[in-house]
């Protein structure tokens, strides 16, 4: 008897934020591969009769494979298991979701998805960011910065306007800012990095896209962050209190100008 699949989200990595669904399927699961940036530490209670299995990547540090994963899942679903694939945020926004759910179906498994808190929105949410705001911005792009963007995107993204947040874009932040100011973007235009979102290890860093690489390599930001680019980041009201000090900081230089 072949097993069933669910591809769970996780959310930002605390473990109240995930869905009445997810917590259900783990509950109920014989099988749980599981992410780094996924909820993990009370697994153990959150999937009592579980197998657990670490499948987390880590900057150069890939000891399972997407395909090794994929056949991870699938081996385990052909016992009839039931198998939760725990990933970080939202498993269709950057988390390869689509390829384990192909896999699945080429095997003959049936795949249920749940949703999850995507990292795109929660984290600057958590910095006090909104990401839309009447009368400053009614739209926003999620980007990768997993490898360098093209020109073409550059001077799209440079041109389109509202709010842009990237994933996983500490790596590619030099080639980011440089293309942006390349394509016209205001070297004012404020930046906010927010480390560790929803940890307790959480730090924000504000600049503008000028000087956004200098105030990060001497903050030594590092992994994961998510970054938001656009005029909503002057408009952080509550949450990471760093934000708040830095936005009064520049608000200050601002009006002294």
């Amino acid at each position: 008897m072949t097993g069933h699949v669910w591809l769970v989200g996780g959310g930002p990595g605390r473990e109240e934020l995930l869905t009445l669904a997810a917590v259900a399927a783990l509950r109920d699961a014989d099988v749980v591969l599981y992410d780094r940036l996924a909820p993990h530490e009370g697994l153990a209670r959150l999937a009592p009769h579980a197998s657990l299995i670490d499948v987390g990547k880590r900057p150069g540090h890939h000891p399972v494979g997407q395909e090794g994963i994929e056949q991870l899942i699938v081996r385990h679903a052909l016992t009839g298991a039931r198998v939760v694939r725990l990933k970080g945020g939202d498993p269709y926004v950057f988390g390869r979701g689509g390829e384990e759910v192909i896999a699945c179906r080429a095997a003959g498994i049936d795949v249920t998805v749940i949703p999850g808190v995507t990292s795109a929105i929660s984290v600057p949410a958590a910095a006090g960011i909104p990401l839309t705001h009447r009368g400053i911005s009614r739209l926003f792009t999620v980007v990768s910065g997993h490898a360098p963007l093209s020109p073409a995107e550059l001077e799209h993204l440079a041109g389109l306007g509202g709010t842009i947040v990237v994933l996983m874009g500490i790596g590619t932040l030099p080639s980011l800012t440089q293309g942006l100011l390349r394509f016209g973007m205001s070297a004012a235009m404020p930046v906010a990095i927010i480390e560790r979102g929803y940890s307790a290890a959480q730090r924000t860093t504000i600049a503008d896209l000028g000087s956004i690489l200098t105030e990060a390599a001497t903050r030594g930001v590092s992994s994961p962050a998510v970054l938001v680019i656009g005029e909503v980041v002057r408009l952080a009201h509550d949450g990471d209190s760093e934000a708040i000090s830095a936005l009064a900081s520049a608000a200050s230089a601002g009006s002294g100008g």
